[in-house]
């Protein structure tokens, strides 16, 4: 056992009030890995709060234990959120390494005398927290919840460890971050933590159908549309891009998350190898990239629209026009040109 995981295991020895938060718009890892993480707390003895910055989609409300998730956006909730933080001992900060990934709950963890714990595999993280958990090398936070769990507690057996529900959480985390296993990412750390966590004996086909095939028939009408409407190929760059205005949301009644994954579907075109969309929301651009092989999008992200997160699966954000930020795109684009030739 790490030093690291010694100090905390220690430290979660006697009953703790401990917070679990995530990034905004949490997609499953955030939310898998969370709820999986305060599970196994709650398992042990510890009071244990989960705080969501923003409101999550609807295809995750399936979820063990998200009827009790706290969203510090609502202001029915924003209060509590403040008071379970203020006596907090601990707070768990999962999947992302900025807090300015925290939107307005941010500072309210900055600032809380609790210690903090990070779990993430995202890159340069800031050092904000007293115990990093931490591996760029990981496919997933929930990926990096149960080494952690399966390292607190030694050579018991799973079943012992893992309940269904928990299992479940840290598969939804694992299989969505991973592209249901079909991402570079993908080790075989990967099938090995899931092989152990399906030992529980969930439905592994079950969790993908909750999750991808679980939307509305306005989410496929609405995708129709951005497919055959959005959709902008770029072949002397290799790059495909789609944009949504506000007025477009509104029209197609576009609630939060119905938009998450629609950016993939650019790289299904031949000799594609960027995918870009931008989404015009409550006076921003919120940006998401894609890639494959050598063309990093985090590096393109971070330099031009204040994002970041993996070499091929990247966002940013911009508080230009919608216009403005597409017409920058296109302008920086030349200068990704022979890289984004080069990949094979």
């Amino acid at each position: 056992m790490n030093q690291t995981v010694k100090e905390l295991s220690s430290f979660l020895s006697t009953p703790k009030k401990i917070i679990i938060t995530m990034h905004r718009d949490p997609d499953a890892d955030a939310l898998g890995s969370s709820l999986g993480w305060a599970s196994y707390l709650i398992k042990k003895g510890h009071d244990v709060t989960v705080i969501s910055p923003t409101d999550y989609t609807a295809n995750l409300r399936w979820l063990d234990g998200i009827d009790h998730v706290l969203v510090y956006e609502r202001s029915s909730d924003q209060g509590k959120c403040k008071k379970k933080i203020e006596l907090a001992d601990l707070i768990c900060c999962l999947d992302f390494s900025a807090l300015s990934r925290l939107k307005d709950l941010g500072k309210v963890v900055q600032e809380a005398a609790a210690i903090k714990l990070m779990i993430d595999h995202h890159l340069e993280p800031e050092h904000f927290a007293k115990w990093m958990i931490w591996d760029t090398n990981a496919a997933a936070t929930a990926q990096l919840v149960y080494a952690l769990i399966k390292e607190i507690e030694g050579d018991l057996p799973t079943r012992e460890i893992f309940d269904i529900p928990l299992a479940e959480s840290l598969y939804a985390g694992i299989m969505t971050d991973t592209g249901s296993f079909r991402h570079a990412n993908v080790t075989p750390d990967v099938h090995l933590a899931v092989a152990d966590l399906m030992l529980t004996g969930f439905d592994s086909s079950r969790v993908h159908r909750l999750i991808y095939d679980n939307a509305p028939l306005s989410r496929l009408q609405f995708l129709g549309y951005v497919l055959s409407q959005k959709l902008t190929v770029l072949p002397e760059f290799r790059t495909s891009y789609m944009v949504l205005t506000e007025a477009e949301l509104q029209k197609f009644n576009s609630s939060t998350g119905e938009t998450e994954g629609i950016v993939n579907y650019g790289l299904q075109v031949e000799n594609v190898v960027m995918s870009a969309m931008f989404i015009e929301r409550k006076g921003e651009v919120k940006i998401s990239f894609r890639s494959v092989g050598s063309f990093s999008v985090r590096d393109l992200a971070s330099s031009h629209f204040n994002g970041g997160g993996h070499k091929n699966a990247s966002g940013g954000r911009s508080e230009q026009s919608v216009n403005e930020t597409v017409a920058y795109f296109l302008s920086v684009l030349p200068q990704y040109q022979q890289a984004l030739l080069s990949v094979d």
